[in-house]
């Protein structure tokens, strides 16, 4: 249950973090990189049980 909460929460703070948005187009693909790679990660650790 945990697991599931967080990867939503995760994949609605890469939305927001995505650079097409006005106050964020100058940030680059940093924001969204870094949230990428942590749902990249928390997706595996859902998937293997981990969490």
């Amino acid at each position: 249950m945990l697991g599931t909460v967080l990867l939503i929460i995760l994949i609605l703070l890469l939305v927001g973090a995505l650079p097409s948005w006005p106050h964020s187009s100058a940030w680059g693909y940093g924001p969204s990189g870094i949230l990428g790679t942590i749902l990249v990660i928390v997706l595996i650790l859902v998937l293997l049980g981990r969490l």
